[in-house]
């Protein structure tokens, strides 16, 4: 696919409402090996490890998911660096025009969820972690976090789509009914928060202090997507997953750069 790059509109509209809608961002042949990739995940218990991928499931409502899932094949490392929003990520937390300029991979997650799950509300700009955090100054973004949520199934009312706040990771004040996350509240008729439905290949590009969930399923099926959080490249992956070595040693010099922006200084 041709590398897209964000224009003043997208730039405007991230700042304003601190995500995005990109259409078709993923080509139907890559859709379709993701999902059978998906297909030919092995039964896991939750925390099992399956080679340098394990499943790690955020609450008991969220449904099956692995982490690290950038070790789980080929159509995985595809995502690293796709073209369809590589610039956007770069753009809004690669810090842009300074020392450390570049990108890391914080997160990267394959998810199922069934009929029943969902993902309560969290983050938001109030009291927010830096490491999600949204700035914009002297012309330039500073973003701690920005999430890719691609859609391997299509979303739509009953799917459990993702549901966001517009413009609370600029939020100055708590939202007064957002409830306490660790409660598992489910956010479906939350004030203020809207649903993101999403056609196979679409993603959901969003900055992480922004609040944001899964409305619950209520469909028989599947929803299937790949999260991947682009962070910083002076991070750290939040749960201490680190990649193999067969990993970093068959990807391309600029997926590697991502994987690992600062190899190991050793003695010798």
């Amino acid at each position: 696919m041709e590398r897209r790059i964000p224009a003043a509109l997208d730039d405007y509209l991230f700042d304003l409402n601190g995500w995005l809608l990109l259409k078709n961002a993923i080509e139907p042949a890559l859709l379709q090996r993701l999902n059978q990739a998906f297909d030919d995940f092995p039964l896991l218990e939750p925390m099992q490890w399956w080679g340098n991928a394990q499943r790690r499931d955020y609450t008991g409502d969220t449904g099956f998911e692995l982490h690290n899932c950038v070790e789980a094949g080929e159509p995985f490392e595809e995502l690293i660096d796709h073209p369809s929003w590589l610039e956007y990520v770069r753009r809004y937390c690669g810090e842009q025009h300074s020392y450390v300029e570049g990108l890391f991979i914080d997160e990267c997650i394959a998810s199922k969820r069934i009929s029943g799950g969902h993902h309560p509300a969290h983050s938001g700009g109030y009291r927010g972690a830096l490491r999600g955090a949204y700035g914009y100054r002297h012309g330039v973004f500073r973003c701690g976090q920005v999430n890719v949520l691609a859609a391997l199934t299509d979303i739509g009312p009953g799917d459990g789509p993702t549901m966001v706040v517009s413009a609370s990771h600029k939020a100055n004040l708590p939202h007064p009914l957002q409830g306490d996350y660790a409660k598992g509240e489910r956010m479906d008729s939350l004030p203020g928060a809207e649903p993101v439905y999403m056609q196979k290949g679409d993603a959901l590009l969003f900055v992480d202090g922004l609040m944001h969930g899964g409305s619950s399923r209520t469909n028989t099926g599947e929803r299937r997507v790949v999260i991947y959080r682009y962070g910083v490249s002076w991070a750290a992956t939040r749960f201490g997953y680190v990649y193999s070595e067969a990993l970093l040693s068959r990807v391309t010099a600029e997926r590697r750069r991502i994987l690992q922006p600062i190899p190991p200084n050793l003695p010798g």
